[in-house]
């Protein structure tokens, strides 16, 4: 069974690749993901060590000006955007959007550069990237957390990589009622737009995505800890690449944000629910219940003591937090996190959970046809949970 879901999953990963870069689902054509991108590269690097370098170099060469990667591009150019022509309008040589994501290059970069063959092919696509991945976390800095408080805000659910998870209900239901979205962004393909959503993507567009303006009139600013966990992360992971390549500023601005990161962290620190919380910058107050996003600073080098906590609510409940339950991706980050922590055993334990939770999305009885995932990266992250599974 593991190789024939392995196979099906390499299958499946290759046929979204369009040679630069993976499609983000089948029904939406010609469109990149951040985070689609950052996890099919996990997933490419196991057959392609060049294709995977390519990934990560397509998202960055629609990096803007000021540092901010888009968390979508859309190669086709707007006459293949379909229901989102129009919506975004950043002004772009080619369409993106206007937000990003969780900055999860630097974790997989490092990922690449330690697992390849060829080191020195690797060595130069790093130190091309490393200038780039830093501008972006900069970015972060600059543009999510201007006031220097050592965590970024998230402006809009989509930024958090877990773009439905209850985290952002409180802050959405206070919103403006806004107007049903119109006809031409609903596809039956995928769930209705929710027009609260629109209406801040309709507020950030008619500001110019400009970023000295974003933050503060933004009517949603959340402090989302499974953000600032992967900013860590990364931040860290950059920087010890950019010692091994002898690019000291580089290394020492990256280790000095995730330093103030990890000190600001512990503020949203519940040791009863066990877990991070979520900030709220508008109402200026912490958010229960501690959901998975609480549970993904694993990721960092949070203290000893915090990590069996969470551990301890991992082992309790499973990878759930706050009626939330985590996807592929956050199961691979919370996993292979435990496991570097010393906590195999429940490191597997949650990889194999995630895979015999799959249900393959054709009809029929599951032997019927090859399973099939949502995407192109769901299918490289049950390579990499079924790697994980096997620990």
């Amino acid at each position: 069974m593991t190789t024939d879901l392995a196979a099906a999953a390499a299958d499946q990963l290759h046929a979204g690749d369009r040679g630069t870069y993976c499609e983000i689902g089948p029904d939406r054509a010609s469109v990149q993901g951040l985070w689609s991108s950052c996890l099919c590269a996990l997933g490419l690097a196991r057959t392609d060590e060049s294709r995977a370098w390519t990934e990560i170099e397509t998202l960055f060469a629609h990096q803007w000006p000021d540092g901010m990667v888009p968390h979508l591009v859309f190669h086709g150019g707007p006459e293949r955007m379909g229901a989102e022509a129009g919506l975004w309008d950043s002004g772009r040589a080619v369409p993106t959007s206007g937000l990003s994501q969780s900055p999860l290059a630097g974790l997989v970069l490092r990922h690449l550069f330690e697992t390849a063959t060829d080191r020195a092919a690797a060595e130069a696509r790093l130190r091309a990237l490393l200038p780039r991945v830093s501008a972006w976390h900069r970015w972060f800095q600059r543009a999510r957390d201007p006031r220097g408080e050592g965590l970024v805000a998230i402006l809009h659910p989509c930024e958090s990589a877990r773009p439905w998870s209850q985290d952002w209900a409180v802050a959405l239901d206070r919103l403006p009622q806004a107007p049903p979205p119109p006809l031409h962004l609903v596809s039956p393909a995928r769930p209705p737009p929710d027009p609260r959503r629109l209406a801040l993507i309709a507020q950030y567009r008619d500001l110019h995505w400009d970023t000295d303006l974003l933050h503060d009139a933004a009517p949603f600013r959340l402090v989302d800890p499974g953000t600032n966990a992967v900013l860590i992360r990364s931040a860290m992971d950059l920087a010890d690449l950019a010692e091994r390549l002898g690019e000291p500023g580089i290394a020492a601005e990256n280790r000095a944000l995730a330093l103030r990161g990890l000190n600001a962290l512990e503020r949203l620190w519940s040791e009863d629910q066990g877990g991070y919380l979520v900030w709220d910058r508008v109402r200026g107050a912490r958010q229960d219940p501690v959901s998975i996003g609480g549970l993904l600073p694993v990721l960092c080098a949070i203290p000893a003591p915090r990590i069996r906590r969470i551990a301890a609510t991992l082992a309790g409940q499973g990878a759930r937090g706050g009626g939330e339950t985590a996807g592929l991706a956050e199961t691979w980050l919370l996993a292979g996190s435990l496991a570097r922590a010393g906590e195999t055993a429940l490191a597997a334990d949650l990889a194999r959970a995630a895979l015999a939770a799959i249900r393959p999305g054709v009809p029929g009885p599951a032997d019927a046809a090859p399973p099939r995932w949502p995407s192109a990266a769901a299918a490289a992250m049950v390579l990499e949970l079924l790697a994980l599974g096997q620990g």
